[in-house]
C-alpha cells in the first residue's frame, strides 16, 4: 500500500484531538497575531506568540509546541531561516510547521519547502478555515508519527534480539559486511571475536526454558558493561550516520542466537587488543554467578579472526572465527584461539575423522577397548582396570583418544560412543566370566557432555541392568563438571550410588572444589591427577599430593594416583599411604585377557626397590 493511502487512512479514521495542542505564531503583525489566537483558542487550542524569528526560536527551544504557524515576511530573520533553524534541531525534525507568505508565485512557496515546511498559506489568510487546517496538519502529524514508531518497531524485530536487545544475526551479518567495507577503504583493521558458552546444555536442562534465558540476559548484560568500560559501542548502522569517520575504536556485543554472542572490535590498535578482549570474556563469565539460588560457573570458548589479515569478506571472515572458535574447543575449553591457516587444515582434518568416527562406530574392528591395570599397595597385586577406548583407523593407523574423544563430544557422537564402551565392555567382561575374579573393579570414564544429558541417569541404570557381571562398575568423572553446577551434581551422585555404581572423582586437585562439598558428594575414590604425580620430588608437587593424600584419609576415601612412571614416584606415594597406582612403571592398558593372565603377579617389587 503507498505511503500517501497509509497517511490519508490514518487521518481520515483518527479520533479527535483528546490532548490540548499547543500552536506557537510567530508574524510580526500583531492583528494577525490576533486574529490567529482568536480561530485557535476558539477550538480549545493553546496558542503561544512571538513577534519575530529570534522570540520564535527561543519559544520554541523552551516550550516545543505541536505545530508552528510562521509568517514568511519578518524583519531581520525571515520565516524561511526560522524554518530551516528549527528543522536543524533534534526535536524539530518532524514538528509541523505552516507557512504563511503574501508572495504570489511558485518561488516563495518552493522557498518555503526548501527550507522545511511542512504547508503553506497564502495571505490574505482564510481565518474560517484556519483552525481546520491546523487540525489537519496535527492529525497527519500524529499519524506520520505513528507510522514511524511502527518502522521502528518492525525494524528493531527484524534487527535485535528481542531477549538481549542485543543486534541479532542479521545485524550481525549486516555490521560486518560494512565494517569491512570501510577497513578496506580506510585501512583500518578489524577483529571478530565469536563467543561459545561451554557445555550450556548442561544448566539449560535443569532450569528450563525460562530461566535459561533470564540467565542469558544476565550474560549479556555482565558483557556489556565490562566491554563498554573498554570502548563505546559504534553507532546504529541502520541510521543515516557516516561511520567511516568514525577515528577511535568501537566494541559491538552481538547475539546471533542460542548461547552465541559475537564482537565486532573496530578502529583496534593490534592484535594484543583483541587479546586483552578476550581475556576479559572469560574473566567475566568464569566469575561465580548465583542465579535462582544456584551456584553456577560459566566458561566459554572465543575464536578470533582480523580483518585484512584473515580476509575482507564477511563470509570468510566468518568461517574462520568459527574454525578459531572450533579449535579452543578441542583444546579443552575456556580459552580463545586466533586463526591461523594450520588450523583450516585440522578442521579438513577433523570433518573427515567426524566422518570415519561414525563409520567406525558401525564397524566390529575399529573401535577395541583396553584395561590399565591399578596396583593395590599393601598386597602389590592388582585390584581393579580403567577401561580404556582405542581407535584402529584403517588408513591412519592408531588415533589418540585426546584428538576423538573431543571430536566425539563436539560432533554428538558421544553418546553412541558412551553406549559402544558400556556394551564392549559387557562383552569382554562375558568372554571372561570364568576367569574373572569379582574382586577386580572396572572404571570406566564419563565425559561432561554425557553427565550434563536429560536422561543421563536413565541411560546408566539401563547400561548397568544389562551388565551382567559381579564386578563393581567405577564410574569417573571430573572435578570441573561436578563442581560446574554442585548442587545438580550430588543429585545425580546420589542416584548413581543407589543404582549400584561405584564414584570416583578424576583428575583430582585441577579444579575448584571445596571441603564443605566433598565431604557430602558419596564418592569412593579420588584420583590423583598425573600432572602432580610428575612434579614430585619438588616441595611444590610434593605438597599438593601430601594434602589430597591427607584429605583422602581424614574423609575414609580411596585414593589412585595416575601416571607413575618412576620408582621415586611410587615410593614417594606409597610411603605417604597411597592406596592404589595406577601407570606405565607398573603396566601399560592391555586386553582384559592379558590382565586375567597377570592377576598373580605380584607388582611390590618395582615401587619398593628404591628403599634399598
Amino acid at each position: 500500500m503507498p505511503l500517501e493511502t497509509v497517511l490519508t487512512d490514518s487521518i481520515n479514521n483518527a479520533t479527535p484531538l483528546t490532548a490540548t495542542a499547543t500552536i506557537l505564531v510567530c508574524d510580526d503583525d500583531p492583528t494577525v497575531r490576533l486574529l490567529a489566537r482568536e480561530c485557535l483558542e476558539s477550538d480549545s487550542m493553546k496558542v503561544l506568540e512571538a513577534k519575530n524569528g529570534e522570540e520564535a526560536l527561543a519559544l520554541f527551544a523552551q516550550c516545543q509546541p505541536d505545530l508552528i504557524f510562521l509568517d514568511v515576511d519578518m524583519p531581520r530573520l525571515n520565516g524561511f531561516a526560522v524554518c530551516k533553524a528549527i528543522r536543524q534541531t533534534e526535536k524539530g525534525q518532524t514538528v509541523p510547521i505552516l507557512i504563511a507568505t503574501g508572495a504570489n508565485g511558485n518561488r516563495s512557496i518552493d522557498q518555503g519547502f526548501e527550507a522545511g515546511a511542512t504547508q503553506y498559506k497564502t495571505k490574505p489568510i482564510n481565518w474560517a478555515l484556519l483552525s481546520r487546517d491546523v487540525k489537519y496538519m496535527l492529525r497527519a502529524a500524529e499519524a506520520f508519527a505513528a507510522l514511524k514508531a511502527q518502522q521502528v518497531q518492525l525494524r528493531t524485530l527484524a534487527y535485535y534480539d528481542p531477549l538481549t536487545s542485543l543486534p541479532n544475526r542479521r545485524s550481525f551479518v549486516d555490521q560486518l559486511t560494512q565494517s569491512l567495507n570501510e577497513a578496506a577503504g580506510h585501512q583500518r583493521p578489524l577483529g571478530l571475536l565469536m563467543v561459545d558458552l561451554d557445555h550450556f546444555k548442561r544448566i539449560h536442562d535443569p532450569l528450563g526454558e525460562a530461566l535459561s534465558d533470564s540467565l542469558l540476559k544476565v550474560v549479556a548484560a555482565g558483557l556489556q558493561e565490562r566491554l563498554g568500560a573498554l570502548a563505546p559501542r559504534g553507532p546504529d548502522p541502520h541510521e543515516a550516520i557516516n561511520r567511516s569517520e568514525l577515528g577511535s575504536m568501537t566494541i559491538d556485543l552481538m547475539r546471533p542466537g542460542g548461547d552465541e554472542f559475537n564482537i565486532i572490535v573496530r578502529n583496534m590498535k593490534d592484535s594484543q587488543t583483541l587479546t586483552q578482549i578476550a581475556s576479559l570474556v572469560l574473566e567475566t563469565l568464569n566469575a561465580p554467578l548465583t542465579f535462582r539460588d544456584n551456584h553456577l560457573v560459566l566458561s566459554a570458548s572465543v575464536g578470533i579472526a582480523i580483518a585484512p589479515e584473515h580476509g575482507l569478506e564477511a563470509e570468510a571472515i566468518i568461517r574462520r572465527a568459527n574454525i578459531a572458535l572450533s579449535a579452543a574447543k578441542l583444546s579443552g575449553r575456556n580459552r580463545y584461539r586466533f586463526y591461523d591457516d594450520t588450523l583450516a587444515d585440522d578442521a579438513e582434518r577433523k570433518l573427515r575423522l567426524e566422518a570415519d568416527l561414525r563409520d567406525a562406530l558401525e564397524s566390529p574392528d575399529q573401535l577395541f577397548m583396553v584395561y590399565q591395570p591399578q596396583i593395590d599397595t599393601a598386597s602389590g597385586l592388582i585390584s581393579g582396570v580403567e577401561a580404556l577406548v582405542r581407535w584402529s583407523h584403517p588408513e591412519l593407523g592408531p588415533i589418540s583418544p585426546a584428538l576423538f574423544a573431543p571430536l566425539a563430544e563436539g560432533s554428538g557422537l558421544i553418546s553412541q560412543l558412551g553406549d559402544w564402551i558400556f556394551k564392549r565392555v559387557d562383552t569382554d567382561i562375558q568372554s571372561l566370566k570364568e576367569s574373572l575374579p569379582s574382586y577386580l573393579t572396572i572404571s570406566i570414564n564419563l565425559s561432561p557432555l554425557q553427565f550434563t544429558q536429560a536422561n543421563f541417569l536413565e541411560t546408566l541404570k539401563v547400561r548397568l541392568s544389562e551388565l551382567q557381571s559381579n564386578n563393581a562398575i567405577e564410574l569417573e568423572l571430573t572435578e570441573g563438571v561436578i563442581m560446574s553446577d554442585a548442587d545438580d551434581s550430588l543429585l545425580k551422585l546420589h542416584e548413581l550410588r543407589k543404582a549400584g555404581f561405584r564414584l570416583a572423582i578424576d583428575d583430582f586437585g585441577t579444579g575448584y572444589s571445596s571441603l564443605s562439598y566433598l565431604k557430602d558428594f558419596p564418592v569412593n575414590t579420588l584420583k590423583i591427577d598425573q600432572a602432580f604425580v610428575a612434579n614430585l620430588g619438588n616441595d611444590s608437587g610434593n605438597s599438593i599430593v601430601r594434602a589430597i593424600l591427607a584429605l583422602a584419609e581424614a574423609l575414609d576415601l580411596d585414593v589412585v594416583a595416575e601416571g607413575v612412571e618412576t620408582q621415586e614416584q611410587a615410593h614417594f606415594l606409597t610411603r605417604h599411604h597411597c592406596k592404589i597406582l595406577q601407570g606405565f612403571l607398573l603396566a601399560k592398558p592391555i586386553p582384559l585377557q592379558e590382565v586375567v593372565e597377570i592377576l598373580d603377579v605380584d607388582f611390590s617389587h618395582m615401587y619398593r626397590m628404591a628403599e634399598t
